[in-house]
């Protein structure tokens, strides 16, 4: 972003043949023209300050927003005060976006002056600081509380009301390719949006011990983006990445899809440590059938007692039945097999040679993994 200013304020600097900084509203310094004059007087005080410094006086500044410059919208003319420090002619370029004053532009005025359409053209490219300005302001912002009300809004109206609001903060990159990442667990408060490439908000939900990140993505095939963010803050947690969407309007989707993914990386560490919703299989079909509640029938193979057999019988079903392939991946002998089998369906009443009776031992046992 700054070698962004620094080109521009030189495309200034070019157009008017001066000299030409940047400030922020502030009159923080943000970028400044080459200066090879060997006219003293081109450096008063308060210029070589400005660079040195990287900032203005109090005095300084309320001196020069005497002139206007806080409300103008075209170059304003400031004459020399060598009682003040400035020792030579100004000229002010207003750098505003959408009617908002974000910093200004600063020129050495010397005869016979820049000429009007100058002036014109170098305005239009502080118009293009105004909006780089602008970006960088939203995406300093805290967006939050507007994104967690769009991810827990219900239907209708109050989820209209929660997209319009956080469009509104976003601004139009709020029409986008996004993407949504969940870390989850997650404990304590969210990380600067900085601190996250390609975020565009960041936010804690606290009830579901997650963190919830939107991130920008050029194209739909390039999720890494999404990626970088999550490998950034997961640590040792696993996350999920939704499938990308345009706008806003379907960002609840995108959370469940999200959350799930990261679920199934948790339940299956061979979908991480980063899930991606598109590749998390039947996971996708379990999430939305998912009930806290485990089948009765099930319910004793899933005690600590008897997780060896939940295992030999997740791992039987993984491989369609088949024994020979079960055993190997057990490292265990057929008869080993056979017996554990039967122990299974002795706890659970349910019959291995029975379609439904697999599907719905299956069901339960990834269920309970989410």
């Amino acid at each position: 972003m700054k070698g962004d200013y620094q080109e521009l304020v030189d495309e200034i600097s070019a157009l008017l043949a001066t000299p030409a900084t940047l400030e922020n509203r502030d009159f923080g310094l943000i970028a400044f023209g080459a200066h090879d004059s060997e006219d003293d007087t081109a450096m008063d005080p308060v210029r070589t300050r400005s660079i040195l410094t990287r900032k203005s006086t109090p005095a300084v500044r309320a001196w020069f927003e005497g002139f206007g410059i806080t409300r103008a919208t075209a170059p304003v003319h400031i004459p020399a005060a060598p009682d003040a420090g400035v020792f030579r002619d100004r000229i002010c370029l207003p750098v505003r976006h959408r009617g908002v004053v974000l910093g200004y532009v600063w020129l050495l005025d010397a005869e016979p002056g820049p000429t009007p359409s100058q002036l014109t053209a170098a305005m239009e490219v502080a118009t293009r600081i105004g909006e780089l300005l602008a970006d960088e302001e939203r995406a300093d912002a805290d967006l939050s509380r507007e994104f967690v009300a769009v991810l827990t809004a219900g239907r209708g109206w109050q989820s209209d009301m929660a997209v319009a609001a956080l469009r509104a903060a976003l601004g139009p990159s709020a029409d986008g390719l996004h993407t949504v990442v969940c870390v989850t667990p997650w404990q304590g408060e969210a990380p600067s949006i900085r601190a996250v490439p390609g975020a565009a908000a960041v936010a804690t939900l606290p009830e579901a011990e997650s963190l919830a990140v939107l991130v920008r993505l050029r194209t739909a095939e390039d999720l890494s983006p999404a990626h970088t963010a999550a490998e950034r803050l997961r640590g040792a947690t696993p996350a999920g990445i939704a499938s990308p969407r345009r706008g806003l309007a379907e960002l609840p989707a995108a959370w469940r899809e999200a959350s799930t993914a990261a679920r199934a990386a948790t339940a299956q560490p061979t979908l991480g440590p980063v899930a991606e919703w598109a590749g998390i299989g039947p996971y996708r079909l379990l999430a939305a059938l998912y009930h806290p509640e485990i089948d009765p029938a099930v319910a004793p193979l899933l005690t600590p007692a008897h997780s060896e057999l939940a295992r030999t019988a997740e791992v039987f079903l993984d491989n369609a039945g088949q024994a020979g392939r079960t055993a190997a991946a057990l490292g265990i002998h057929r008869q080993t097999l056979y017996y554990r089998l039967s122990r299974v369906e002795q706890l659970t009443g349910l019959d291995l040679d029975d379609g439904e009776d697999r599907l719905l031992l299956h069901m339960s046992l990834k269920s309970a993994r989410l």
